[in-house]
């Protein structure tokens, strides 16, 4: 079984690109739902987190809140490596599980989205990687209308994520998200296409 890796920085339309894969029949592993289960209430992660930023990341139920989280790691880089350290083993454990249990059911390829594929050293474990680049004013509106993320905290998280120009720099194929749905489908098909052809 081959991986195509699939990244981009926040709201760049890298979850668009993987459903319209998965139409075509292709498997998909989100990275960032693996790594939310690593760090679920009742895991070692979560202990880890809890006692590396304290109960104020808890909401009523125990649980990590990501908002409360994301809002303290993204302003500090400091604090966003150490999250990164007790989080990124965990879910490239979950990912390599999810991987062999796909490779065991015969699939020719199986898509890997994640934004951190060079920051985590993941490159390892793809045959091909296609980065999802978009404007980043189109982003901020997207962000804003879909999440609720006032403008401020969106650019901190795209400042905080490698620049797209160091993941075209590792990409094999770059997506332009800059028109419309369709025009986006279009593209994926074709390089869908091209993966596939004999």
């Amino acid at each position: 079984m081959r991986v195509l890796g699939v990244t981009g920085t926040i709201g760049s339309g890298k979850s668009t690109v993987c459903r319209t894969i998965a139409e075509m029949g292709c498997p998909v592993i989100n990275a960032d739902v693996e790594a939310h289960l690593s760090y679920r209430r009742g895991t070692r992660v979560h202990d880890a987190i809890v006692a590396a930023f304290g109960n104020c990341i808890l909401d009523p139920q125990g649980r990590i809140d990501r908002t409360v989280l994301g809002g303290m790691v993204f302003s500090d880089p400091q604090l966003l490596s150490r999250l990164n350290a007790l989080v990124h083993p965990a879910t490239r454990r979950r990912v390599e599980r999810r991987l062999a249990e796909l490779a065991a059911k015969g699939h020719t390829w199986t898509a890997l989205e994640a934004t951190l594929f060079i920051e985590a050293g993941w490159i390892e474990l793809l045959d091909r990687l296609w980065m999802v680049a978009a404007p980043n004013d189109a982003v901020v509106s997207r962000l804003r209308q879909d999440r609720g993320q006032d403008e401020n905290q969106v650019r901190r998280r795209i400042a905080a994520q490698l620049t797209p120009l160091a993941m075209m720099e590792r990409a094999d194929d770059i997506i332009y998200n800059d028109g419309d749905l369709e025009a986006l489908r279009h593209r994926v098909q074709s390089l869908w296409n091209a993966l596939n052809a004999p």
